[in-house]
């Protein structure tokens, strides 16, 4: 297993459905992800709980599975605060918690949150810096630089590369896990995160892959042409499935592979269910069955 993936695990699962739950209910679910191997329990901050808060529920509710606030908003809460909560976690629980910051989207910082909505990169910047000095009381808790910047644009790659421990990716094809670790280089954490439908056969998924991957087009519209996926709009079936694996846990399990040979480090799984107010169980249970945890 390579440094870049100390305390990660190759393979994790990225919880994208765990506010659909009670608290209850998310703490049985990540024990479960815990009990079935798999290193790293990802999950995004929307609307939803509050991501700190939510890393100490997910952290108190396992005993070693590392927990990563995979998508931490920025405009969630000021660096100071970001950098006392980071540094709260990882006194309490060592070597078991990662950040990771996200730029967030427009909407959500002007409309929900009230924020004017900066450049992307240089409003990261900025707040890495005052992360970076932040003052906190306990003794012996150093600024940490254990965090990865959630990033699709290469600039933002190559900050995550300059300032971080690397970077997370969310919902790309493999094409663009080959680019992110030449942006990266050798030394970078890539994590990736795959979006993915569990059925037996590709007939079975076809609607529900569609569904995800046209929920996932708008912010990766863009990049998708440079990949060679010359007309994004017309989600054609070649794009929906470099967008969701889609199919039997073995297909899965297939393109995490094709990930790890692109150069990720590590894969976590974005499972897209009909029934988001029920935690996965069985189908994380068919996954772990054909993947190197």
């Amino acid at each position: 297993m390579s440094a870049r993936t100390h305390g990660l695990g190759r393979v994790g699962i990225w919880a994208a459905d765990f506010d659909h739950l009670s608290a209850p209910e998310v703490r049985k679910a990540a024990a479960a992800v815990e009990d079935l191997g798999f290193g790293t329990l990802w999950f995004p901050e929307t609307t939803g709980r509050e991501a700190m808060a939510q890393a100490a529920i997910l952290l108190s509710a396992t005993r070693h599975i590392t927990v990563a606030s995979g998508m931490t908003d920025i405009y969630a809460r000021d660096p100071v605060t970001t950098s006392a909560a980071q540094r709260t976690l990882e006194e309490a629980f060592p070597g078991r918690f990662l950040l990771g910051l996200w730029e967030s989207h427009p909407s959500l910082a002007q409309d929900i949150r009230g924020h004017r909505y900066g450049p992307p990169l240089a409003t990261m910047r900025s707040y890495l810096d005052v992360l970076d000095t932040a003052p906190f009381g306990p003794p012996g808790t150093a600024a940490s630089r254990n965090r990865v910047l959630a990033a699709l644009d290469p600039d933002m790659l190559a900050l995550a590369a300059e300032r971080a421990r690397g970077a997370t990716v969310l919902g790309m094809p493999v094409e663009y896990t080959r680019a992110a670790r030449t942006v990266l280089g050798d030394e970078g954490l890539l994590a990736v995160t795959q979006l993915c439908v569990l059925s037996q056969n590709h007939s079975d998924t076809a609607d529900l892959a569609r569904t995800t991957a046209a929920a996932a087009l708008p912010n990766r519209r863009d990049l998708l042409p440079g990949l060679g996926y010359g007309n994004p709009d017309a989600l054609d079936g070649r794009l929906v499935g470099a967008l969701v694996a889609h199919g039997s846990a073995e297909d899965v399990a297939h393109r995490v592979q094709e990930h790890f040979d692109a150069g990720a480090d590590h894969v976590s799984l974005h499972l897209g269910t009909t029934t988001p107010d029920f935690p996965a169980v069985r189908q994380w249970e068919q996954l772990a069955m054909h993947l190197p945890l």
